[in-house]
């Protein structure tokens, strides 16, 4: 599995940290994500595809 995002476009909400805490964080700073694992296991992609859901601006990708 491969996750991409756009920290561009991320407004802080943190939905995708709650969601996958192995896979996400949040910026201390500005609460911008930050992606811990742009690789993670099969084993998070069902929390992985919930943080894609749960993302009010759609910043997090799925490529695999």
């Amino acid at each position: 599995m491969k996750v991409a995002l756009e920290r561009d476009w991320c407004i802080g909400a943190g939905n995708c940290a709650l969601t996958a805490p192995a896979v996400f964080d949040q910026d201390p700073d500005d609460a911008v994500v930050v992606l811990l694992d742009e690789s993670p296991p099969e084993t998070e992609r069902a929390a992985v595809e919930q943080a894609i859901g749960r993302c009010p601006a759609a910043v997090i990708r799925l490529l695999s």
